[in-house]
């Protein structure tokens, strides 16, 4: 059922396609960049049980991994997200699981009736390029802006990410996590004390149709579903299939497979009591740039997380701590300069120009609108 073998002087195991050693577990964490400061904002200004939220992140890492064997994240939407921590006072949740489900049925049927085909097709390639440097830099920004309050912390993160980036004996990520935990202990030493009473309590989502009305499911879709879709069209779903299509040749994508799995995961997760999710060029970038290859990164990030939602959801605020907010912008950081770096391989005609930078223009103005 698996294989064992060496790869680059380093032991891999190798089960269903993917690969599972260090690399790939270090590229895991490619993601939380963008991960973690949206589940918090779920979490501490919508008061969203992070119960139906990991388990549905958990569950749909692990299928992705499995079934496309690279390296695809999954992210919370960030429109959505934006404006539903914004305006957390008079966004419920019934709207936040409205827009899911008006999300989850209107990519689930342009990916069954072929129109995300269509629109792929008529997308050239420097605008595919302008979506992606124009997510890359926008990655980069808000990298920026969450190194700016302890930059001294953050210039650390900067030299060990830069020094070991290449290392595969010792991976970036995994020294820089360890050099954020150490730092969160030593901002805050009860921190230790209070992690070592967490208790592992089992719970398991419950399914929230009694918990949502037609008011809530029509709000949902008009604020917070509509604004999503370009952002979704552009970088979850166009973005992401060129980037996976260019870095793995061998596990080409489609748009219309991408389309109908953000349909029904973002169905599930509604039902579930999760957030509206979506893929993401930055966020495949970050994977990659610390060490992820095959769909063996996301397989290991699920299988955390997962165990996290069921078994300590009641504690994961507390557990989040362990990773400074200026470690995390040194990660989105990063993965903003591996997204930018596409637009070298465009021919600089004054019309390609114009194109892959018009979209990056908008797209950081909307970055901006968003934080």
């Amino acid at each position: 059922m698996y294989i064992v073998m060496l790869r680059s002087g380093r032991k891999t195991m190798r089960l269903w396609g993917n690969d599972y050693n260090k690399m790939e577990f270090a590229g895991a964490f490619g993601d939380l960049g963008t991960l973690i400061p949206f589940v918090v904002g779920y979490i501490t200004l919508n008061k969203m049980d992070p119960l139906g939220i990991l388990v549905a992140f958990g569950l749909f890492k692990i299928f992705v991994g499995l079934y496309f064997r690279t390296p695809i994240p999954i992210q919370p939407m960030k429109a959505i997200g934006g404006m539903a921590i914004a305006h957390s006072g008079t966004i419920t949740h019934g709207m936040i699981w409205g827009a899911g489900i008006f999300t989850g049925l209107f990519w689930l049927l342009m990916g069954l009736t072929g129109a995300i085909t269509w629109i792929e097709k008529i997308t050239t390639k420097p605008v595919v390029r302008g979506i992606m440097l124009g997510l890359g830099l926008s990655f980069i920004v808000e990298g920026l802006g969450m190194m700016r309050g302890e930059p001294l912390l953050a210039i650390g993160g900067v030299i060990i990410t830069l020094l070991l980036l290449n290392s595969t004996r010792f991976p970036a990520m995994l020294i820089l996590l360890g050099y954020g935990i150490v730092l969160a202990f030593m901002q805050k030493p009860d921190l230790w004390e209070e992690l070592t009473h967490i208790s592992l309590r089992f719970r398991f989502p419950e399914l929230t149709f009694a918990r949502m009305s037609w008011n809530d499911l029509l709000a949902g879709f008009v604020i917070l579903g509509l604004p999503q879709a370009p952002l979704t069209l552009g970088n979850a779903i166009i973005g992401t299939v060129a980037e996976n299509n260019e870095y793995f040749s061998d596990r080409k994508i489609t748009a219309k497979t991408i389309s109908i799995d953000h349909g029904v995961m973002n169905l599930i997760s509604a039902f579930m009591g999760g957030i509206p999710m979506c893929h993401g060029a930055g966020g495949m970038a970050g994977h990659i740039r610390f060490g992820a290859r095959t769909g063996g990164a996301l397989v290991i990030l699920g299988i955390i997380i997962l165990f996290t939602g069921l078994f300590l959801s009641d504690s994961v605020s507390l557990i989040f701590q362990v990773l400074p907010r200026p470690i995390l912008g040194v990660i989105l950081f990063f993965a903003g300069i591996e997204l930018a770096l596409v637009i070298k391989d465009i021919k600089l005609n004054k019309q390609n120009l114009l194109s892959s930078l018009l979209l990056p223009a908008r797209r950081c103005g909307i970055w901006v609108w968003l934080t």
